[in-house]
């Protein structure tokens, strides 16, 4: 297959992040039955799972520089994409080729209906990221978790880590005692044998992760935390403390005081891997080159733009806090703001800080499970705010764009298909808007 029937392949199979919420069939059978034609890949190497409600992309992202700044062969699968399915499978922090997945994706087409399993889109390129990693005889794979763990089709590896963020609000109808229930189902990546890292203070849930057994544990605040937060030119310096002792003064070139938070997460997740503290020139030199596409990334100025996945209430109200204390904006607040059914949005907008922008444009996310740009946009109005319409994306951030002076700021969020899009277009713009 050339690479653009091996999309229409991968198309072909039901994509069930597009109807996602409900986990589906809550078994690993199918996974477990495509990867053993497979040859079981995902026992040729050692893992890293990673769970949590938010900041897995990024504590992955870093956990993938520190393995490789050790010189090892690191193969890392995350989702969803921002802007190309590339993304969700690289080798040493590169993405995987056109030609590559191609292969890939024919030798699945191959193989897989040996297993009599019509697989999900998600169980194919998990099955696919595996033999790939397995095929590319990386030492070492940083999984990230589809959605919450027990059941998600990357739980067919056993972790010799197992890293949880934290618990919040995502993909839960927020009844009951949602937070024991998600923290039950993400605790499932923890295997006999895994060492768990685990960032989420609560400790009520995290009697709900030790209760699964594992060999050993790091707790955060006790036993690993970020001792020191300091705002820095394009970053933050840091001090992360962990059993192994203290690295001080790590400069980590990402926005947001949750990236420091997923920082300790990563340097606790890579000594627990080693077994051993981490030395201070590596350790810089790795976060040195980490980046966070979509994960409040600047991506112009005068006027500052920037662009933000954060799709739940935690990660839009994290997204206002990093702009309100990192960024010094004289001039007005545009938001572009689109998000997927399922969301609360009177809970996104106001978590987003929205009462202090000055234009609201609403947008519809390219997903089947968008939630319409005009149904925001009325809570938007009902909330106060100046508002418009405007379904498409990239027509979207073109007119937020154009009604800025460059003392403005222009905050795309909401969701990743809307960071994506936004992405995408403003790379193609360049930075002359």
């Amino acid at each position: 297959m050339n690479l653009a029937e091996a999309l229409r392949h991968l198309d072909g199979h039901i994509n069930l992040e597009a109807t996602a919420g409900a986990i589906h069939g809550l078994s690993l059978e199918h996974i477990r039955s495509v990867v053993g034609v497979l040859g079981d890949p995902q026992d040729a190497f050692k893992v890293i799972h990673v769970t949590g409600t938010n900041g897995k992309g990024s504590t992955a992202r870093m956990i993938t520089a520190l393995l490789v700044e050790h010189g090892l062969s690191v193969g890392t699968y995350a989702s969803p994409h921002l802007q190309r399915v590339n993304e969700r499978i690289s080798w040493n922090g590169e993405p995987i080729t056109d030609d590559q997945l191609a292969e890939l994706v024919t030798e699945l087409a191959r193989l897989v209906p040996l297993s009599g399993i019509e697989p999900s889109y998600f169980e194919l390129l998990t099955a696919g990221a595996l033999l790939f990693f397995a095929e590319n005889a990386v030492d070492v794979a940083v999984v990230e978790v589809g959605l919450l763990g027990r059941y998600d089709a990357t739980n067919v590896v056993d972790a010799d880590v197992a890293v949880v963020t934290n618990v919040g609000q995502d993909h839960t109808d927020g009844k009951g005692d949602w937070r024991q229930a998600i923290a039950s189902e993400k605790a499932g990546i923890i295997k006999p044998d895994s060492f768990l890292v685990l960032g989420e203070r609560d400790p009520q849930l995290q009697s709900v992760f030790l209760a699964e057994g594992p060999r050993d544990a790091w707790t955060r605040p006790t036993d690993f935390d970020v001792v020191s937060d300091r705002p820095a030119v394009g970053g933050h310096m840091l001090d992360v403390r962990t059993p192994n002792g203290t690295l001080e003064d790590l400069f980590l070139p990402l926005h947001g005081s949750h990236q420091a938070d997923n920082l300790a997460c990563a340097i606790a997740a890579v000594e627990a891997f080693f077994d051993r503290p981490l030395d201070h020139d590596v350790a810089q030199a790795a976060l040195g080159g980490v980046t966070a596409p979509g994960r409040f990334e600047v991506m112009g100025h005068g006027p500052l733009v920037l662009i933000d996945g954060a799709h739940n209430p935690e990660g839009a109200q994290a997204a206002a806090l990093t702009l309100t204390e990192e960024f010094d904006v004289p001039g007005r607040r545009v938001l572009v703001v689109g998000m997927l059914a399922g969301r609360d949005p009177v809970q996104m907008l106001e978590a987003l800080d929205v009462r202090r922008a000055d234009l609201v444009i609403a947008c519809t996310p390219n997903s089947p499970r968008a939630m319409p740009a005009a149904e925001v946009a009325a809570v938007s109005r009902a909330l106060g705010v100046m508002t418009e319409q405007i379904d498409d994306v990239p027509t979207a951030v073109t007119r937020a764009l154009a009604v800025s002076t460059e003392d403005d700021v222009v905050l795309v969020a909401g969701s990743l298909y809307v960071a994506g899009a936004a992405r995408a277009h403003l790379l193609t713009l360049g930075d002359h808007h």
